[in-house]
């Protein structure tokens, strides 16, 4: 169990720390669909994917001192950002390294926006259908979001470049 936790400390370090809820929730689910060893169960919910679980995890590392959680009031929201610690060092070694190739693919979701994570996410939880249905799913389950076209080649795009990458 120790080392599920390990492993989300392992992957928020790679990523040299991630500004955002909606934003780690997405990057582990992606995470996960690349064969990441992430054990949370995750559901749909109201951004796509999402896990109760991690929430619970990272609230436990938190309290353990091994994630510092850092609220930044936004005006209409608080923000919220997610860093190792000095603790975390020799706690990270209870989950496996990462290769350098994961770790590339980790700071290439980083770089990308909730809102584009937010896609790609619900993409990948629909994976099992023809591209066509996924896009259709998508508009039905996000509509409000409004996608473009171009959004969704963009998303399918880094979904093939992620898996192309052995991430």
């Amino acid at each position: 169990m120790l080392q599920d936790h390990a492993s989300i400390v392992r992957f928020i370090a790679a990523a040299e720390g991630i500004t955002g809820r909606k934003k780690l929730q997405k990057m582990m689910y992606i995470a996960k669909k690349l064969e990441y060893p992430v054990k949370e169960k995750y559901e749909f919910h109201m951004y796509g994917p999402y896990s109760e679980e991690l929430t619970a995890r990272v609230e436990e590392l938190c309290n353990m001192g091994f994630l510092m959680e850092k609220k930044e009031d936004m005006g209409a929201y608080t923000q919220y950002s997610y860093t190792t610690t000095t603790e975390s060092e020799a706690f990270m070694d209870l989950a496996p390294e990462l290769n350098g190739q994961f770790s590339e693919c980790i700071s290439q979701m980083k770089e990308k926006s909730s809102r584009f994570l937010e896609l790609v996410a619900t993409l990948f939880y629909f994976d099992d259908l023809e591209r066509d249905a996924q896009i259709e799913k998508v508009h039905i389950v996000k509509g409000k979001l409004n996608f473009t076209p171009d959004e969704f080649d963009e998303a399918f795009a880094f979904m093939e470049s992620l898996k192309r990458n052995d991430c």
